[in-house]
Formats: C-alpha cells, structure tokens, sequence
C-alpha cells in the first residue's frame, strides 16, 4: 500500500492527515520542532494530531543526541491497557450501572481538595498489593530524590492503582464476537507530573545559561552526554514503569470487581497473537530505537509504536469505536500509529458548544457519567475515529473493533 501522508516544511514533517482536521497552531508548532539541529529526518504527524504544550500531540520525534522533556511531557508513561476475559455480551447483569459505579468506588478517580489528603482520587490508605507493587519502585525513586529533592511526591504510593481525571478512563467493552474486554487509560500520576515539570524547567535554565535561543521555550532540551540527560533519562524511564504498574493495579481492582457481577472463572486461554489476554502499550515516552541505519531517541508524544506485528490499543472518544490494531512497520512513520481519535477543539470551546443533552444523545447505550462535568470529553470534541483510522490505513490493520459498554472517567 502506498503511503498515505502529506509532505511539509520541505519535508521534514510527513503528517498522515488526509481526511482529518489538521489545526494551523499543530502545523506551526511541528514546524517549530522540525527546524531543531538534532533531529533525525523528519517529525511524524499522527493523524490524531492536535496542539500540545512544548510539543505537537499526536507527534513522533527522532532525535539524535539530545532530548526534549517537553515533548515527552508531564504524563510520563500515560498509555493503554487491554485484558481480553472469556465472558461474552449474554453474561453481562442487565443493568449496567451496578458494574459503572462499583468500579467507580473501587478505583480512585477524579480530584478534589486540591489534590491534598483528601484528594477522592488517591487512596487514604493505600491497599497493601499496593505496597506490595511499590517495592520493586522503592529504591530507584529514592536515588532519583536524593539526586533532585524538588522531585518528591509524597503521594506517589497513594497514587499507585488509581485513574486520574481528563481523558482517562476505565471501560468494559464488547468487541465483533460480543466478548466482554476491559480497557483502561491512564498514566503516571502525580510523580509522573512533579518529574516531567522539574526537567522542563532544568532544561529551560540551562537554555538560559549556554544562550541558546528556541523558536518556543518549550523546546528546551537536555543534550547527551550531561548529566542532567543521564539523569532525566533516569527518572523518565522510572516512571514510565511506575505508569505500567498503575495500569496493572488497577485492573486486577477491576476484575476483582466483575468477579463479583460476573460469572467465573475471568481469563481466556490459552493466550493466541490474534487473541491476546492482556496488551499494554505507553503512548506519551520515548525510547531508544534503530532508524534508517542509525540509533536515535525516539519520543512518542500521543502515539503508539507500530513495528511490524506489534499490537496497539487506538480509543475512540466516549460512545465511539475503540480498536485493537496490528502494525505494519511503516519506517517513514518510524514504525508509529495515533493513541486515539485526537482532541477537534479545546475544553473550553467543548464546554461552549455542547450541552448535557447533546452529550446525552452522543453517548446513548453507554452507562456512564452524563453530568456537566464531563461535556468537555463528549464525542463531539474529539475527531471522528473512523476517519483517523482510515487515515492511518499503512500504518495499522485492525483486529478488533470494540464499542463501549460501560465507561467510568474521573
């Protein structure tokens, strides 16, 4: 299949865009990080493509001897887990809100009190598999504090196995053969956050001090070599796995949930490439990686890797299709595909434009919230998933289609 992308910025920006909107900020802000020394080829742009802080979301960015804590950002990790069960559509409970709010409860979600001890979204006391999934953590973290103090979060247990707000989220799914799987989306909390704002900012100042003048601040980087790459890269790939374990905990809360609503026993094996139990793929980190005969640092800023055979997660939007897709290895996307459907306006504009009832309408036969608080995630702020895919059509074929159930988001 002939690639499917459009050329700009005298090629140093391939954007799989066709059909989809492409905003002129996300264009200008690409260009911004296509024009850096360092980079290896080209920027690609993911067909979810939209405008972030410091980099492009829905951006794939090889480097070559430096990177950007900006474009990686403060989600560190955030990614997509799927766990297949052997359950079908007939042995879900009728009423569906049981199973929405039972998970709600079980999983912290959401914030209040400013995100202090209080905080809904962070456990009081943290369950002990809790404890058990923070100790192989423990002792990198404290080397990673006891180098940058600053960086100290001293909830970061209290996070471990909870959602979080915005898009994230927890749902139970139906896929082509009406089998029950759960997919979640979520990050590495709070740590994640107090790491990705603090080497921001190292970045930034050492900018300053060496006079180095960027077309965005934002794009501050740390060069390799120096210790504060050594180290961000440290802590970056920390809570890359901390984010791991936050989804696995909170899917072993969710299944201990179903189990209690469903019929036994959870899993379906033995575990198939076409029918996985579980996948797990980041979509906001970067890793190191071989391309077009060279090793580079590659960020993936709101994208998924697609090497050949590789199994993703692509989330529609509340109410809309979901996909488990295949790779293909396309080398000019750098073997990467889109994390979703990818914002069409901002939350404030969504909030504007839509009232509870469109939101209801847009999310008929999903149990869910349906509250003013949640208009800013409604399906009509997020491009149409349907055409993403189609616009990424070398990038992915998809396996399986699923369409959502049951949706909790904080």
């Amino acid at each position: 299949m002939p690639s499917n992308y459009k050329v700009l910025a005298d090629g140093k920006i391939k954007a799989w865009v066709k059909g989809v909107l492409f905003e002129e900020q996300a264009q200008n802000q690409l260009h911004n990080i296509a024009m850096l020394p360092f980079i290896h080829k080209w920027i690609a742009a993911m067909p979810d493509v939209h405008k972030g802080t410091g980099a492009t979301i829905g951006s794939v960015i090889p480097t070559i001897g430096a990177v950007i804590p900006a474009a990686v950002g403060v989600d560190i990790g955030c990614g997509m887990q799927y766990w297949l069960t052997r359950w079908t559509a007939s042995d879900l409970p009728t009423n569906l809100s049981a199973m929405h709010d039972r998970i709600s409860a079980a999983v912290p979600n959401g914030r209040s009190d400013n995100g202090g001890t209080n905080d809904r979204g962070a456990w009081g006391t943290p369950p002990e598999e809790m404890f058990d999934a923070w100790q192989p953590l423990a002792r990198a973290y404290l080397d990673i504090v006891n180098k940058y103090p600053k960086i100290h979060h001293s909830r970061a247990i209290n996070h471990l196995g909870t959602l979080g707000t915005g898009n994230h989220f927890i749902e139970v799914c139906l896929d082509e053969q009406d089998r029950v799987c759960v997919v979640l989306h979520s990050g590495s909390r709070g740590v994640g956050n107090r790491i990705g704002q603090y080497f921001i900012a190292l970045a930034k100042e050492d900018m300053r001090k060496w006079f180095i003048n960027l077309p965005d601040a934002d794009l501050a980087y740390l060069p390799e070599g120096t210790d504060h790459f050594t180290h961000y890269v440290t802590a970056m790939t920390w809570a890359q796995e901390y984010a791991r374990v936050n989804r696995d905990m909170m899917m072993r809360t969710v299944a201990n949930v179903m189990l209690l609503l469903m019929p036994d026993p959870l899993f379906k094996t033995p575990a198939t490439v076409d029918h996985p139990i579980v996948i797990d793929c980041h979509h906001n980190y970067m890793t190191r990686e071989r391309h077009y005969g060279h090793s580079v640092l590659l960020t993936r800023k709101g994208a998924v890797c697609a090497r050949e055979g590789a199994l993703g997660i692509i989330p529609g939007s509340m109410g809309a299709r979901s996909y488990i897709v295949r790779g293909k290895g396309n080398p000019e996307s750098f073997n990467s595909c889109s994390h979703g459907a990818g914002r069409a306006m901002s939350r404030t504009e969504a909030r504007k434009q839509f009232t509870v009832e469109d939101h209801k309408r847009a999310t008929e036969g999903v149990t869910c919230r349906k509250d003013k608080d949640v208009i800013d995630e409604t399906p009509g702020a997020y491009k149409d998933i349907d055409k993403v895919m189609e616009a990424q059509a070398d990038l992915v074929e998809i396996v399986h289609t699923l369409r959502q159930v049951v949706c909790v988001k904080g």
